[in-house]
């Protein structure tokens, strides 16, 4: 745009029309729309575009979604706002490039070669020098030494106009030469190329959309259900000339209808074939990153019936009828799953479970896990994700353990800055098996979120745990009970160790076991008062200590677990002695809970437990996970025991006819900034007049020889023009170039 907007003037109409119209096409007026757009254009892409409402909430807060939601940033490409901004680009390049065009056609016809002889001696690159030869013979032979290279000649022969004398027009013979003018053309692709694509990107974008909308009665659809129960007002046909939306197909189903997403709902787009999955196929590599996503597809033509085969991988969609099919990334189709459910409350017998992903299981009469767990409610157990597949990270000891295919950017950065050894942190990525994810919604709606893992997890601790994650909203991360894996890899020695510290009959056994192994016989008078505190050093624990009032324990503080503990000894014992006290009691509280579990294993006709390295580990495992249970918001937690994985393609159908003009748009820019970067204009005069008046030769003199006048112009002042005319200068007339005054 470094071009001048003074080139054909609208000569008719009001003033306020024709000032208007210079405004418009003005630069000043170009740059600023470009600059909103650049702005737009960096908000779209920070902020999340098309999310719902509720993500906005939760991520910046009800004013901000409020404000985000008005002004259109969440759908700011398709804002009635940018696409103004956008038509008026468009207007304001068109009148630019209809007003300069005329003029820089023109332009490139002309050589200028009526230019004064005393107007060459004031440009910046000019040379003077006498040549041994008449001024036609030196016009010839500098006109085509310039033609080899490449440059356009005019040769201008005057004659003597008048008197000779200062200020007439003497005899002579000007050679006018001009090269680069594609810098020009340049000028006019930049511009043009700015039109194509921004109306390439309009017609590709929503605005076809929109207008069915607004002028087809089309609204967006806001409920669920059947696809085929959705109402002909919210669907699009498939005769619509642009679109770009996606298409879920589980393996072995077919699916013909696309999904349009709206800042206020979805639209269906109807297809002109359907889209059959066959396979979907995906590679990772050793790290667990995935190498290829692939999906084996055939399409069936309405039309015809033509079935034909295609195979999608990203970066290589398949094209049929116009429409261009993309591999968006992968979901679940419906995989089965099959889970057990261990009871984390009363009242709750475990209990088998079935379910689909994507789909839910009621479930009545459920102990909800509260105080005293008395109260019965219906849950509903929505199944929401099935991966096979969870490579962790577990190189670095404080980690989160979150995905290794997650990029974190200001992780990375951080990484690289600073001293030298924060650098090159090793990673151990593993594959820690299936899991599965889910939610439990009550009767009010409200719902939480778990994700439990199929397999145990060596955290290098010394026994495998199982990872049972919770979370009670979206934008916290999970919190993990982990729960030791007993010597037959599952949790069902933890599970018998939890119902029976749940049973007061149990306690109380163990209890006595524990007691008569800890005292020797002879010291039968210490026995009474072990055992009291045992029997209350479990019942603090398993959260049924009824006289912790009386003791002085905060009611409401702790149901049980190691708090129940902590609140009782700061309770009941003065400062000074907590410590020795705290050391004392939780000996005997890890001495109970293993008679408890050794009871628990003889119910179950097992072996006891070998009181090892191993043994001790688990049961440090198992305190912490028992204490810590104590806080499961679920009255049961489910564990994935067997699934059939059902995979399932999200294709992203467009019909972008557009996006021919924006290539070409494309191609011409390049061209157009190419051209005005790289390619100067240049234009050489050289003025050839009889020796002894560089106006002319006196009246009846005869000229032998010729004095050469040369001057150069161009676009840009570079020490290559520099570079250039010297040798011109040099070539030409044999001369020197002289420092010009301007």
């Amino acid at each position: 745009m470094s071009e001048s907007t003074q080139g054909v003037r609208l000569r008719r109409g009001s003033e306020a029309l024709r000032t208007g119209i210079e405004l418009l096409s003005s630069m000043r007026f170009a740059i600023a729309l470009l600059t909103v757009i650049c702005i737009a254009s960096v908000i779209g892409t920070v902020l999340k575009q098309h999310e719902p409402a509720a993500n906005y909430v939760n991520q910046f807060g009800p004013f901000w979604a409020e404000l985000f939601l008005t002004l259109r940033l969440n759908t700011i490409y398709s804002a009635w706002w940018f696409l103004l901004i956008l038509a008026f680009l468009v207007l304001s390049t068109s009148l630019c490039i209809a007003r300069n065009t005329p003029k820089i056609l023109a332009d490139l016809k002309t050589y200028k070669e009526n230019i004064r002889v005393q107007s060459l001696r004031a440009f910046h690159h000019r040379a003077e020098a006498d040549l041994p030869e008449t001024p036609e013979a030196a016009a010839q032979r500098i006109g085509q030494q310039l033609a080899r290279k490449g440059w356009k000649v005019r040769l201008q022969q005057r004659a003597p106009v008048g008197p000779t004398g200062e200020g007439a027009a003497g005899a002579g013979w000007m050679v006018a030469a001009k090269a680069g003018a594609a810098n020009k053309i340049g000028y006019i692709a930049a511009h043009s190329a700015i039109v194509l694509i921004c109306l390439g990107g309009l017609f590709d974008g929503d605005l076809i959309v929109r207008a069915q909308m607004l002028l087809g009665g089309k609204t967006p659809y806001r409920g669920g259900g059947l696809i085929s129960e959705v109402p002909a007002e919210h669907r699009l046909s498939a005769s619509n000339p642009t679109f770009r939306g996606n298409l879920l197909v589980a393996e072995g189903t077919q699916s013909d209808t696309a999904i349009l997403s709206q800042s206020d709902g979805v639209l269906l787009q109807e297809l002109p074939f359907a889209i059959e999955l066959k396979k979907f196929i995906v590679e990772h590599y050793s790290t667990g990153m995935p190498k290829l996503f692939a999906s084996e597809i055939v399409i069936h033509d309405k039309a015809t019936g033509a079935q034909v085969p295609a195979r999608v991988e990203v970066n290589h969609p398949a094209s049929y009828r116009g429409i261009e099919i993309y591999q968006s990334s992968f979901d679940d189709g419906g995989s089965r799953l099959k889970l057990h459910a261990y009871p984390m409350g009363a009242n709750v017998a475990p209990f088998d479970l079935e379910g689909v992903v994507g789909g839910s299981a009621r479930l009545d009469r459920v102990a909800a896990h509260g105080a005293g767990n008395a109260a019965l409610q219906t849950l509903t157990v929505e199944f929401t994700a099935l991966r096979t597949i969870n490579v962790e990270n577990f190189g670095n000891p404080g980690g989160s353990g979150a995905d290794a295919r997650k990029v974190d950017l200001r992780a990375s950065i951080e990484e690289r800055l600073g001293a030298a050894n924060k650098a090159g942190k090793p990673k151990e990525l593993r594959n820690v098996g299936p899991s599965v994810g889910y939610k439990l919604r009550d009767a009010a709606g409200q719902a939480i979120e778990f994700h439990n893992y199929m397999l145990p997890v060596d955290l290098g601790d010394g026994v495998p745990v199982f990872l049972l994650g919770v979370r009670t909203r979206t934008d916290e991360p999970m919190r993990y009970l982990r729960i030791p894996a007993d010597e037959q890899g599952r949790m069902d020695g933890f599970m018998r160790l939890r119902a029976a510290l749940a049973d007061p009959e149990a306690r109380a056994q163990a209890v006595q076991r524990y007691v008569a192994k800890a005292l020797e016989a002879a010291r039968p008078e210490l026995a009474q008062q072990l055992t009291q505190s045992a029997a209350r050093a479990l019942a603090l624990f398993a959260g049924d200590d009824g006289q912790a009032s009386a003791h002085g324990a905060p009611q409401g503080t702790a149901r049980g677990g190691l708090q129940a503990v902590s609140d009782f000894i700061e309770a009941n014992v003065p400062e000074a002695e907590r410590g020795k006290a705290a050391e004392v009691l939780v000996r005997i509280l890890n001495g109970s809970l293993f008679e408890l579990l050794q009871l628990t294993r003889e119910r179950a006709g097992l072996a006891p437990l070998a009181a090892d390295e191993h043994a001790r580990a688990f049961m440090t495992q198992a305190v912490l996970a028992l204490s810590d249970a104590q806080n499961y918001p679920a009255p049961f937690a489910l564990e994935l025991t067997d699934f059939t994985q059902v995979q399932a393609s999200v294709f992203q159908v467009a019909r972008a006819p557009g996006k021919n003009v924006v290539y070409l748009g494309c191609a011409l820019l390049i061209l157009g900034v190419f051209a005005m970067l790289y390619v100067h204009e240049r234009r050489v005069w050289v003025w050839l007049a009889p020796h002894g008046d560089a106006n002319g030769p006196a009246p009846g003199q005869e000229a032998a020889r010729t004095h050469a006048t040369m001057a150069l112009s161009s676009n840009r002042r570079t020490m290559d023009g520099d570079r250039e005319f010297a040798q011109l200068a040099e070539q030409l007339i044999g001369a020197r170039p002289q420092e010009g005054k301007a």
